[in-house]
């Protein structure tokens, strides 16, 4: 249980600002992997081939793993 009318610490509420960028990064990277799994499963399960957009919205994976790079250097703590 905690106290409501104890003090805040001294840091405050916790740090969100990029929190934002996270999100997005998992989202393309989810898009970009589950279209990789639908290029894979579309020849087992049609007789037809991948379409180009198929293609194109895996090339979300990188993205999204990009982002999560920028955004574990921006969360980071900077040394003095």
């Amino acid at each position: 249980m905690t106290n409501p009318s104890a003090p805040t610490p001294s840091g405050g509420a916790p740090r969100n600002s990029g929190n934002w960028l996270l999100q997005l990064a998992l989202c393309f990277f989810a898009a970009g992997l589950v279209a990789i799994v639908a290029i894979f499963l579309t020849p087992i399960l049609t007789d037809g081939s991948p379409g180009l957009w198929l293609y194109l919205c895996a090339m979300l994976t990188p993205v999204g793993l990009l982002l999560a790079v920028v955004y574990a250097l921006r969360s980071g703590r900077r040394s003095r």
